[in-house]
Formats: structure tokens, sequence, C-alpha cells
């Protein structure tokens, strides 16, 4: 299988100098192509021909006219297929560069989408289709639209797009047959909500075995705010950080990629509700294997908590937060005769002592009234998150004691272990 051209779009407080810095980088880092737009650069702000000898250049027209210059250095030229009134396009692009999109304002049947495509297109013109996922059902409809497209124009020419808060995985299911995948450089900033990372997306390439057909099943994680998870680096590809907000609808999501991923890795906030919504046994889940056409669910957490346990060595131990870790942090408890007593939020008055695993995430600011005193506190992040969480404690008159990658570590061993079951 070839892998879809990896497109970064150039952002927009980037200029003259600083684009082609920007360029390069991404070309380090895997991209094949740069993209820049007219909503987000005026003509002169960019020079054209400099990016475009440092990657393959499509320039987009959206709302302003394109500078002659763009199309001139450009390796593709995307042309809306319908302009403001909703009319057929002129589509105006030299030979062999025209890209053909369409972006539109609403869910639609495959029925409507290749109706809209029904006009005639130059043989050598790619074609690119975009829909808004308020429903994450939705990545059926896609796939067939996908599939169709790709009767009609070739497959080799055709890319089709989820795009929205729920939309990645869907992304990364369509970009096995895509063209072109559209994805972020990182940081703050992103074209499009639901792309994925440029270094999850290479890395999946990079890691795949793509000898094997099928596909393998995808694997992936949710949770809020995981660009710092080393869990899409450790794992077998393709592995997707599927990053939702935090009151999104991760229960539909799931549901929705029964048929195209074998398990998943669920941080918070996730972790309570998903256990809800499979029936587990348990309070707080943080593994999903496929078993068929359902999920079976599981928690890891627990031999990452058993590692902590053992590196805090109190028969006392006070825990911060009540979420899906502190469940883990009962259970091996109870085996172990460990005291543990849970401190929420408003139950901290005085000075905390002893020993302490704090397991809020990093996202979540601690109550002011939080000190500690001769306390060895267990942080259970890792990377920067778990960092900032030491300085916090470390401020707050405690001693961190960093155990992030031990927890981690134990439990995505287990988790491995059962991906391997998945059917």
């Amino acid at each position: 299988m070839t892998p879809a051209r990896r497109i970064v779009t150039l952002p927009p407080t980037l200029l003259g100098p600083d684009a082609v810095h920007f360029a390069r980088g991404c070309q380090r880092r895997g991209a094949d192509v740069l993209e820049i737009r007219t909503d987000l650069h005026a003509p002169d702000a960019v020079d054209a021909a400099a990016l475009a000898d440092v990657l393959p250049l499509l320039v987009s027209e959206r709302g302003k006219p394109l500078p002659p210059a763009w199309v001139a250095a450009a390796w593709r030229v995307d042309r809306d297929l319908m302009d403001a009134t909703g009319q057929k396009g002129p589509l105006d692009a030299p030979s062999g560069k025209l890209l053909a999109s369409h972006h539109a304002d609403r869910q639609l049947t495959t029925e409507e989408a290749l109706a809209l495509w029904s006009r005639e297109l130059p043989a050598d013109a790619l074609v690119k289709h975009v829909e808004p996922m308020t429903d994450p059902a939705h990545l059926s409809v896609l796939l067939e639209t996908q599939r169709q497209l790709g009767e009609r124009f070739g497959v080799s020419r055709v890319t089709v797009l989820g795009m929205g808060a729920v939309a990645l995985p869907a992304r990364a299911v369509l970009a096995r047959n895509n063209l072109l995948d559209y994805v972020a450089a990182g940081g703050s900033w992103a074209a499009a909500p639901g792309q994925r990372l440029l270094d999850d997306a290479v890395r999946e390439w990079r890691g795949a075995d793509r000898t094997t057909l099928p596909a393998p099943l995808r694997l992936g994680i949710f949770g809020t705010a995981i660009t710092h998870s080393r869990s899409p680096r450790i794992h077998r590809q393709p592995f997707d950080r599927i990053d939702l907000p935090e009151d999104g609808p991760v229960e539909a999501v799931l549901d929705s990629l029964v048929p195209h991923y074998g398990g998943f890795a669920v941080t918070s906030p996730f972790k309570l509700r998903l256990a809800k919504h499979t029936g587990s046994s348990l309070d707080a889940i943080n593994t999903l294997v496929r078993r068929g056409s359902q999920w079976e669910s599981f928690n890891t957490d627990t031999e990452g908590a058993r590692k902590v346990l053992e590196r805090l060595d109190a028969k006392d131990i006070i825990v911060l937060g009540d979420g899906g870790a502190t469940s883990a942090l009962r259970t091996v408890a109870a085996e172990r005769g460990q005291a543990l007593r849970v401190l929420r939020r408003a139950d901290i008055q005085g000075p905390v002592t002893g020993a302490v695993v704090w397991t809020w995430p990093d996202r979540v600011a601690p109550p002011d009234s939080l000190r500690f005193e001769r306390a060895r506190v267990a942080v259970i992040a890792y990377g920067a998150p778990g960092r900032r969480i030491a300085a916090e404690i470390t401020r707050r008159g405690g001693t961190p004691v960093l155990l992030g990658a031990a927890w981690f570590v134990a439990q995505a061993r287990r988790q491995r272990q059962l991906w391997e079951t998945a059917t």
C-alpha cells in the first residue's frame, strides 16, 4: 500500500523567512507537501518560489483569489468545485495542476456527494471531498463515498475527509485509501479540527506492517489533552491519538469504530464513562479489546498501581483525587493490606503528611488550600505534565516522587498482551 501524501498547512503567523524555516522543519519530520491558503496569507507575505524549493507546494483558493506567483510555483492548485453562489466554479488551473475540492456545509449521503461530482474533470485532476462530522457513525457513509468516487475517478486521484472534533479516527481510517492526508504540524494551531499530528502519521507508515492483507486493525488512545502521551510511540502501529473534548461523545465515537479498531487505551477523563458504557463490572477501565462486534473492558492500571504502592512502601497512603487511577489503587492496596484514604478537593483543610499519591491530571488546578508537610508525593503523570505537577508539589512543601514512567510501562505491557488477543 502506498502511503497518502502528508500535507501540512503553513500557519498564518509565519511569514517570509520563518515560513521557509517551518517548511524545512516539516520536511525533515516527514511531510510531503506544504499548503498555503489565501485566507491565511496575503500574496506578498510569503515567497511561494522559495517554499516550493523545499516542498511541493499546494496553493488553495479560500475566499480571496490566488496570486499568479503562487500558481506558477505550485505543484497543485486547489479550486472549489462550487462558487460562492453554489454554482459550478470555473476550476481554472494550469494543465496537470488542478486539485478540485468541495467542502460541504453538512453531512451528505453518498448519493448527494456523487451528484456534486457529476461534472467532467480533466483526466489529470485530483479530487478532494470534505464533510463536517457531527455524528461519528457518519464514517461508514464517508467510506462508501470514498469507494464510489474511487470507482468514478480512479483510487489514485481521490481524497475524502471528515472534519470536526470527532473526526480524527475517521480521517485515520480514510487515509488508508486516500491520496492526500492533511495533518497538523503540532503546537497550538491546526488548519482544521480533527487532523492527526504529522509525527503520528509518519510513525504509522514507518512502523506498520504493510505486507499483511487485510491491513492490521488499528489501535488508539482516548483522552483529553493527550499530545504528551507516549502510547503512540511504544505500541504496535497503526496507533491513533484520539483527543476529544472532556464533554465529547466518546461513547458514540467508540461504537462507530468497532469495524476498524482492535483495541483502545483509555485515559482521563473517560475511564469511568466507558466502564459504564461497555457494561464493565469495574468502576473504571483503561483498556478495551475487540471481541467480534463488542468491546471487552479491562483495567491494567492495577499493574501500574502495584509498582507505585511498592515504591512508596507505606502502611497508610493518602490519595488525592477519586477518578480512574484511584480505583486501581484501591484494588491493589486491598490486596497488599495497605490502608488507603482518599482526599477529595473539599476534604482538604490542613497540611497533608505522609505517603501520598497525586492522581489529578495536569490540566486540573489543585485547590488553593492544599499544602504538604513531611510528605512524599507520588506523581503518576509523566513527561512535561509530570514535571509540572512535581514543581507544584515542591511549591506547596512536598517532596515529589516521579513514578509516572513506572506506572505507564507496567500497565502498557499488560495492554499489549491483551490487544494481541483481539478478534
